[in-house]
């Protein structure tokens, strides 16, 4: 075994791509593009290193061209997912004993293929299969998952770094074990990137996994589990199961061995699964990490010393981008009086300007929602807001679902800061704005904190410093990830750990050396060098007269 103290490369965030005009990467992404619309991919499980068909295929069509047939992936069952237990259960004893650097080394490595020869393909998949345009893609497939995998790494060391002080005679030291059992973890559809993190993180402390990616992920999480393998990813020690959820959960929930859940998604899904563990609580070996990130009804406040045209793409960029599909969308805004006609003719302007339509022609700043359910959830409240006379659509609330899942960016006007659209998280291009009277600044900041059950980002428009202060206390619970002249989207691993409290999750943060540690149980060992031979302390010796 090799012996010596490692420093692992120092991270650094991977530069964005611009993909413009006659660029290599944008030729590179056009022919993995069209390389991968001219096959049909037969997508299997991953368990134990083997490719696993059932022959019960479901199939996956892009959001943009849902007559489009991308691939087919096979449906597995309780039988498959127990199979992923025994599996990880199976690598757990030589995956955790392998000296940390090696682990490291894959996680280095599959960091570098994304960077490299697997970019253009994993961006085209989260392109076809998520419906994202390159530049979405390259942001969140390439970018954010390279500095996952990079940061970590550094992250992991400085946890096995930690150690605590020696007295004299005595050394004291601090190991960090993986979870006794296996982590289950539970992806959504919106980020490349998060999926390959909730599996590999807690990998990364020595961990086995078997991971359920969201249905309309698949074909993306595919090419992640092609990449980690290259890499030299030992068989077992990730295991992707394409299972129902709840069958799934019956299995996973009641078995022994299970350690720890790490989960992005819906917070009443996240709800519940806490509910099930909690009732299950005496069959575990140990108590499990519960580790979600959930919903979101992110705010933009607007002060009215604020430039027009800094809230207008705050609100046009963050409300939009990626269809609004964003955990950390702008999805509420609460304007001042002032400045509302002003911004209000500025979106107007810009949103007019936008071109909808499928991701392959890189003019198309706006793409298709996520499938069918997500488009008819967000066209009954286009309808219910049309027909309520309190309520203007001040743009867009258009949609069709006859070539793809299309909804245009809409930007809703309420009269009463509690209507249903900013309270309610919608997923997708559907923004709320409230005007309030411009000396009602303070009063609105006590309406934003109690609007809904989240809070996760949020962000303050505002060029007088004051105000800035006061909505950065006043608002202080109310967002994990606050922003200041920004939009409350596009949080950089490295630089703006990502989680919120209350209904959006644990606020455990990815990206940073928080969450590795939810995936570690410290061990204390205490050796004494010149242990005492007598039981007797000194202050029971008779005093001498």
């Amino acid at each position: 075994m090799l012996k010596g103290f490692f420093n692992v490369p120092e991270p650094l965030n991977e530069p964005v791509l611009n993909y413009g005009p006659r660029s290599v990467e944008r030729a590179a992404l056009k022919a993995a593009l069209d390389e991968a619309r001219a096959q049909q991919l037969d997508i299997p499980m991953y368990i134990g290193g083997q490719e696993v068909r059932t022959g019960k295929t479901l199939e996956v069509r892009p959001p943009h061209d849902h007559k489009h047939l991308l691939a087919t992936y096979h449906e597995g069952d309780a039988s498959h997912v127990q199979q992923a237990i025994d599996a990880a259960l199976a690598a757990k004893a030589d995956w955790e004993n392998l000296p940390w650097e090696q682990r490291a080394a894959i996680f280095l490595k599959a960091a570098d293929l994304v960077a490299g020869p697997y970019r253009a393909k994993i961006n085209a998949a989260t392109m076809l299969g998520q419906s994202k345009n390159a530049f979405q893609a390259e942001i969140d497939a390439a970018c954010e998952l390279i500095d996952f995998l990079r940061f970590n790494v550094k992250y992991m060391t400085e946890i096995y770094a930690q150690q605590p002080q020696s007295g004299k005679g005595v050394w004291n030291r601090l190991e960090q074990r993986p979870l006794e059992g296996f982590v289950f973890a539970i992806t959504p559809f919106n980020f490349t990137a998060i999926a390959c993190n909730l599996c590999a993180a807690p990998a990364m402390m020595g961990n086995v996994v078997v991971w359920k990616p969201a249905p309309t992920q698949i074909y993306a999480a595919n090419v992640v589990m092609q990449v980690l393998n290259e890499a030299g990813l030992p068989p077992g020690v990730i295991n992707m199961i394409t299972v129902d959820g709840p069958v799934a959960g019956d299995v996973i929930f009641s078995h022994p061995d299970f350690a720890g859940l790490h989960f992005t998604g819906s917070t009443h899904v996240f709800q519940n699964l806490w509910k099930i563990i909690g009732n299950n609580i005496h069959l575990y070996r140990s108590y499990p990490r519960i580790v979600g990130e959930t919903g979101g009804k992110d705010f933009v406040l607007v002060h009215a010393s604020a430039d027009a045209d800094v809230v207008n793409t705050a609100l046009v960029r963050g409300a939009f981008e990626y269809q609004g599909q964003k955990c950390s969308a702008a999805s509420r805004a609460y304007i001042p009086k002032s400045l509302w006609p002003a911004v209000k003719e500025k979106m107007q302007r810009d949103i007019a300007s936008f071109k909808v339509g499928p991701v392959e022609d890189f003019g198309n700043f706006v793409n298709a929602v996520i499938d069918e359910r997500s488009f008819d959830k967000l066209a009954k409240y286009i309808d219910e807001a049309k027909a309520n006379p309190d309520v203007e659509i001040i743009a867009g609330g258009i949609y069709d679902k006859s070539v793809g899942y299309f909804v245009e960016p809409t930007v809703i006007e309420v009269k009463d800061p509690y209507y249903r659209t900013m309270c309610e998280e919608l997923f997708g291009p559907v923004l709320t704005v409230y005007v309030y009277e411009d000396d009602q600044f303070e009063a609105i900041m006590d309406i934003i904190d109690k609007t809904s059950p989240y809070a996760l980002t949020g962000s303050i428009l505002s060029q007088d410093r004051y105000a800035i202060a006061l909505a950065t206390q006043r608002l202080r619970n109310a967002a994990g990830n606050f922003y200041i002249n920004d939009k409350p989207t596009g949080a950089v691993v490295g630089q703006q750990p990502f989680g919120g409290a209350r209904g959006s999750g644990t606020n455990d943060k990815a990206g940073s050396l928080l969450n590795l540690l939810r995936w570690v149980s410290p061990r204390t060992i205490k050796e004494t060098f010149d242990p005492p031979k007598d039981y007797r302390y000194p202050f029971l010796n008779k005093e001498i007269q």
